[in-house]
């Protein structure tokens, strides 16, 4: 064990050996290549619809609108039902897939369930990948990385958008106008990428003791942590996988003792979505040429943003494991709240109904932009998808992560039908709306959500007990069982 408490190093994760091996990063990059397909296809439905091209073939109404019929407000030049049907329909696939999956998770094994959504993204609808790489990564994961690792995912999903914005930006400017479909057909090459290595893919040493196969599950984290002192860890594995039951997703639902994992695993999404963020993701090019840019300058805008994140998701993976969870939502939610209340007034002030909108402007909402768009990537975006992993007991893990996959795929699907609408209406007060979620959410984060930094999934369950409030639900349910 002396070597094994050498390789540790100051603040480990409770008291397990294990360093990171070549193995971890490997299966952690083919997984995380499911957040590139994930990303790429977000970014370029967005772009898409913003090539006049495009619209001209598919939605002349737009096409017509946006060209200057002078008595359309600005703000309601994109507003078309078709428009946003083709954005969101992805989603409704998406929905579907995904509720499908904790089932699919919980037979197959969440490699398989890898497999499955890659190949049939080819087909047309990614998500199913979605709901099983996050959960893939944080159990391969040991526990004092577990967070940059997750975090990993995000920075893919930021790169597939950062792609899929810079081959609109190149393919917009073809001649013949027929680029968008170089666009839509290229989603195919990540996808064959994700198939492919997920064949090799091993299976995640939780999975494999949920299955009664405790043997291989022990060779499996000897691989995966570069030692053989794993025993506490598989014991640990071992006593949470007893407690296995064969309907998570109705349990997490129905029984009182995981309330808050519920809670946390609805609410975080949730937020998430109302920050606006996808509005930005989806809506970007299309947003910026309301301003007032030209087409190329819109795509081209979409891309700085793009950048801010990817760089902001970096800096979420150096510091996410060191300051904690809490302190970067807390963070981040500031970041945001001041970007929305500040893009709302620019937009109040100078941008009117009709006519255009000064360049510097124009620039100065990009640049707001970007610093909302860094706030939302070094916290709520990657915590989304790590916090509701970290905090679910092993036996109800592929539901809550369903769960949160599920809410962020109707809401999208909400927001995305809306926004444009409601952009029309509310004008820039969809703005300052926003930034009402955003400080309810940082308020939730205050008070409702326990520090999990460095502490190891099977022992989550100490932080309900000392938690303010939700140690009445854990004293209710010692009570009650």
């Amino acid at each position: 064990m002396a070597i094994g408490a050498f390789v540790e190093g100051p603040g480990g994760g409770g008291g397990y050996s294990g360093r990171v091996t070549p193995f971890v990063v490997l299966s952690c990059i083919v997984a995380g290549s499911g957040g590139i397909l994930f990303g790429y296809d977000l970014g370029i439905s967005g772009g898409v619809t913003s090539m006049e091209p495009f619209l001209k073939k598919f939605f002349p109404d737009v096409y017509h609108q946006m060209k200057g019929d002078k008595n359309v407000s600005n703000y309601c030049r994109f507003d078309s039902e078709l428009l946003t049907v083709f954005t969101s329909s992805l989603y409704i696939a998406g929905l579907v897939a995904t509720l499908f999956a904790s089932s699919v998770t919980r037979r197959f094994g969440r490699r398989a369930s890898i497999l499955i959504g890659g190949s049939v993204f080819v087909a047309g609808s990614a998500f199913g990948g979605a709901a099983s790489i996050p959960l893939y990564l944080s159990e391969m994961a040991p526990a004092q990385h577990r967070g940059a690792i997750n975090n990993g995912f995000e920075l893919c999903i930021s790169m597939g958008i950062l792609m899929a914005n810079l081959i609109n930006y190149g393919v917009d400017k073809i001649e013949g106008g027929w680029g968008w479909r170089i666009s839509l057909s290229l989603a195919a090459v990540p996808a064959a990428f994700l198939t492919v290595g997920a064949l090799f893919l091993p299976e995640t040493p939780s999975f494999l003791i949920q299955q009664q196969q405790q043997q291989r599950a022990r060779a499996l984290l000897q691989r995966l942590r570069g030692t053989e002192a794993v025993q506490k860890e598989l014991d640990d594995l071992v006593a949470a996988a007893s407690q296995q039951n064969k309907h998570p997703l109705r349990d997490i639902v129905l029984q009182r003792r995981y309330r808050p994992q519920l809670a946390i695993a609805v609410l975080i999404p949730l937020f998430n979505q109302v920050t606006g963020i996808n509005v930005i993701n989806f809506y970007a090019p299309v947003m910026f040429r309301t301003i007032g840019l030209r087409e190329s300058a819109s795509l081209m805008s979409a891309v700085v943003t793009r950048l801010c994140a990817t760089a902001a998701n970096v800096v979420a993976m150096a510091v996410v494991d060191r300051f904690g969870r809490r302190k970067l939502l807390l963070l981040g939610g500031a970041q945001m709240l001041l970007s929305q209340l500040t893009v709302g007034a620019i937009l109040a002030a100078k941008f009117k109904e009709h006519g255009g909108m000064d360049k510097e402007y124009a620039y100065l909402v990009l640049f707001v932009m970007c610093v909302f768009v860094a706030g939302f990537a070094w916290s709520w975006g990657p915590l989304t998808y790590l916090v509701p992993t970290e905090i679910c007991p092993l036996e109800v893990r592929s539901a809550g992560q369903s769960i949160v996959i599920a809410v962020i795929f109707l809401l999208t699907f909400l927001i995305g039908q809306t926004f444009l609408a409601m952009l029309c209406h509310l004008k820039f007060a969809t703005f300052f709306l926003f930034a009402a979620w955003v400080a309810l959410m940082t308020l939730f984060v205050f008070f409702f959500l326990p520090e999990t930094k460095q502490l190891p999934m099977e022992q989550m369950d100490q932080l309900w007990r000392t938690h303010w409030f939700w140690k009445r639900l854990h004293h209710h349910h010692q009570t009650s069982d």
